[in-house]
């Protein structure tokens, strides 16, 4: 199970006698009308943006005219999506100390981006990871692999994102019904279509920004409220929850979810690489960096980035402590066996409970919050896999020599098609997933961008020698490792969770790819290199390591 993942139990599955379902039926119309306030304030940034400028690099980088601060809150948008805000704070209801872990392990991702990618693909890129290999590379090889594992990454991410809205939306509007989940998704992917084809990423950076702080206000405010009941001590908020968890003081130690098994630690050694690393391989977070000006402005953007997301995640622990000691973890996992409404629950509690004006109006607000964090976080994953399918895959790879190189223009025009029909596929697709358990998806979008994306990424921009065919034999190597593993892995056959629990033909005993791909992908591409009989151009390498330390000749 990952913090970003959503699952399709429905809220009216509560017991009576605790909190129940959040949303009664006589306040559903304030939901809806936050809900079409979230919707109207986002197509008007999308419009009144979208007036402003049409050449590629306002559709794909957004003018290069952000400041560190502003990417910087975009950045954190990107990354805290609402799966996490609402998957994170249920996994620490559910499993303490454990579940505190995730938090640990998603800061520390940044870490990692801070010291080797933000100022690097700042300087050696233009618009997406293709371009960072293509510097010293043959161009048409180099980009097929990149840009076929981009858009495989975003394309799972955003299933699993555009799967989780249709279940939440629709729950808080007060109906558990497919059709309804279905319709939401259609919705959704709407949007998300009109966000990117009208605003590209100027839109797109503008709407991550006003989500990011509804997002932290949110935060901000249910952590205060869980503080100021407990008197700010934190002593007495940690034992309240041991003891509304169930287990006793063992809530508060490790091993209550990752410690049954070798099999369960390994699985959690598996998630962690997978979500440490693959944040430095997402494509939506790596063409984040070409939105400012400089190498340096990335830089200190990605600082700006990791304050708030470290404060976020403190901010998730009293959050998770907190929907155990005031709602207790049964009626959470009552609710959702992910824990993934113990946000809502929480929210409802300190607003006063089922029924009371208080209560149903913060539960609302924090609802409407997590809508606007899906829809900017769907529109930034579909930007991100259509730029990669128009300026990677059908400008550079598919393009035939012989015939005239593409403008920009019509990049552009191939970049918005491509959003629709991205945006198209993954709503058919979701629309088959709604009653399947999205946990998989979202963890091999990690295990796939830390198998593919970031040995590449890494060997190019570090070793001298890196040859064009290491770079494929990497990215292949990882991608393709990953997506075999998951296929006969428990979350696809048998287990009672995983997505055709009728049948058996899992081999794999992990549920994350990550332990074995993500050391394939490193492997591959060493050996891809020393197994050729092709030898870096030195010159290349040269000029590259001076642009990425220096950004002498960056776009």
């Amino acid at each position: 199970m990952t913090p970003t993942a959503f699952t399709t139990a429905p809220l009216a599955a509560l017991p009576a006698a605790r909190p129940p379902a959040p949303a009664p039926d006589q306040h559903h119309a304030l939901a809806v009308v936050l809900f079409a306030l979230v919707v109207v304030v986002t197509l008007a940034i999308t419009l009144w943006v979208g007036r402003r400028g049409q050449a590629a690099e306002d559709f794909y980088a957004g003018g290069r005219d952000f400041g560190p601060l502003q990417n910087g809150i975009a950045l954190s948008g990107d990354y805290l999506s609402a799966a996490s805000f609402l998957g994170v704070t249920g996994l620490i209801a559910l499993y303490g100390y454990d579940g505190m872990l995730y938090s640990i392990g998603f800061l520390v991702a940044w870490l990692v981006v801070l010291m080797w990618v933000a100022e690097l693909v700042r300087n050696t890129g233009r618009y997406t990871l293709a371009d960072v290999l293509a510097t010293r590379m043959r161009h048409r090889p180099v980009r097929a692999a990149a840009g076929s594992a981009s858009v495989v990454v975003t394309l799972l991410y955003l299933i699993a994102q555009m799967v989780g809205a249709g279940s939440l939306v629709a729950l808080l509007l007060g109906t558990t019904s497919v059709a309804a989940n279905g319709w939401t998704i259609v919705a959704v992917g709407a949007l998300m279509i009109i966000y990117v084809t009208v605003g590209g990423m100027r839109a797109t950076t503008w709407i991550q920004i006003v989500k990011a702080v509804l997002l932290m206000t949110g935060a901000v405010l249910l952590t205060v409220l869980v503080l100021v009941h407990y008197q700010g001590n934190l002593a007495e908020l940690m034992h309240a929850a041991a003891r509304g968890s169930g287990a006793g003081e063992r809530y508060l130690e490790p091993g209550l979810k990752y410690g049954a098994s070798v099999t369960s630690r390994l699985d959690f050694v598996s998630l962690g690489l997978a979500l440490v690393l693959g944040t430095g391989g997402l494509p939506h977070i790596l063409s984040r960096f070409y939105t400012v000006p400089t190498a340096r402005a990335a830089r200190r953007s990605t600082i700006w980035a990791i304050g708030l997301v470290g404060t976020f995640y403190l901010m998730t622990i009293v959050l998770g402590l907190g929907a155990t000691a005031l709602v207790g973890s049964k009626a959470v996992k009552t609710a959702n066996s992910a824990g993934n409404t113990a946000v809502p629950l929480l929210a409802l509690h300190l607003g006063g409970g089922e029924g009371s004006t208080g209560g149903t109006l913060l539960f609302a607000v924090i609802s409407a919050t997590a809508f606007a964090t899906i829809l900017a976080v769907v529109a930034g994953l579909t930007l991100a896999s259509s730029v990669s399918f128009a300026h990677d895959l059908y400008a550079q790879a598919f393009r035939r020599a012989d015939r005239p190189p593409v403008t920009e223009r019509q990049e552009v025009v191939v970049a918005r098609l491509a959003a629709v029909v991205i945006g198209g596929l993954a709503i058919v697709l979701s629309l088959f997933a709604q009653r399947l358990n999205v946990a998989f998806l979202v963890s091999l979008a990690f295990a796939v961008a830390a198998s593919a994306n970031l040995p590449t990424l890494l060997y190019n921009l570090f070793w001298r020698r890196f040859t064009t065919r290491g770079a494929c034999w990497a990215t292949y190597g990882g991608l393709v490792p990953a997506l075999v593993l998951v296929l006969f892995s428990p979350v696809v056959s048998g287990s009672k969770t995983a997505m055709f629990p009728g049948v058996d033909f899992h081999w794999f005993p992990l549920e994350n790819p990550g332990l074995i791909s993500i050391p394939l992908g490193f492997l591959l591409g060493w050996v891809g290199t020393v197994s050729g009989e092709e030898r870096a151009d030195p010159d290349k390498f040269a000029e590259l390591e001076v642009r990425s330390l220096t950004g002498a000749g960056a776009v």
